[in-house]
């Protein structure tokens, strides 16, 4: 556990630390104090890329192509396709509960506005943030005295929680236990990158598809419940196989 939030510090550290040396740099050499989506693009790009190389070069996170020899091409396609699926059953299933703060979103909105955006939402991020939770810090924990559940929850909970913000949490925690159950199966980062990958590229195309980024599910099946209920069935039916495929596909190198 104390390997865990010792990777978690170092992540965090890099976070706050990385990304206000590159803000107050920008800022230096535009003679601007105003955040812009690009100064905010570049400060995530560099943190991240910071990020990665740390653990990598530390080996805190196993890099091996073993997994890759077992043909794991259909885990990665069901992978890819489970996180289709979930999206709509996630966001029904937020619009449940009470609303949350949105601390980050004049941030997010910033950045996902942007189409240099997609480089850090939807292919630096995954990478990034795999590394760390899955490949780092719930390997540690699958290594410690906890049982895999307990294991793969703890590092849901630090996924949720290092978003910062409560809107966020929700979501990021139940892919953060179906993340973990797909690492602890298969001891590879690359399946979790592939979710991660879809679920952040249809967010950003979402975004940049409909007017309104706070618009809920009735609105965007044009104010029928019934059409939103069609449509979450319609989820469930892709989401729920592709979970089982995985169960069927997933192994370990």
């Amino acid at each position: 556990m104390k390997q865990a939030l010792s990777y978690l510090l170092v992540f965090i550290g890099i976070q706050f630390a990385g990304g206000a040396i590159v803000q107050a740099l920008w800022k230096l050499a535009t003679g601007s104090p105003d955040l812009t989506a690009m100064m905010l693009i570049t400060s995530t790009m560099l943190v991240s890329a910071i990020t990665i190389v740390v653990f990598l070069w530390a080996r805190w996170t196993e890099v091996s192509p073993n997994w890759l020899r077992t043909h794991p091409w259909m885990t990665l396609i069901w992978s890819s396709i489970a996180a289709l699926g979930a999206i709509i059953p996630s966001m029904w299933l937020q619009e449940l509960m009470p609303e949350l703060p949105n601390w980050i979103e004049s941030e997010f909105d910033m950045i996902l506005a942007n189409r240099w955006g997609y480089l850090v939402i939807g292919l630096l991020a995954p990478i990034a943030e795999e590394i760390v939770f899955r490949g780092a810090i719930l390997k540690s924990l699958l290594n410690s005295p906890l049982s895999a559940g307990a294991a793969i929850t703890v590092s849901a909970v630090l996924f949720a929680l290092i978003h910062f913000n409560p809107a966020q949490m929700p979501h990021a925690f139940l892919v953060g236990l179906l993340l973990g159950w797909m690492y602890q199966r298969t001891g590879s980062i690359l399946p979790c990158v592939a979710y991660h990958w879809v679920n952040n590229s249809v967010a950003y195309v979402l975004y940049n598809i409909y007017p309104n980024p706070n618009a809920k599910l009735v609105d965007l099946f044009q104010g029928s419940e019934t059409h939103v209920l069609m449509a979450l069935g319609f989820s469930l039916l892709i989401l729920l196989p592709a979970l089982y495929q995985l169960h069927i596909w997933m192994k370990r190198a």
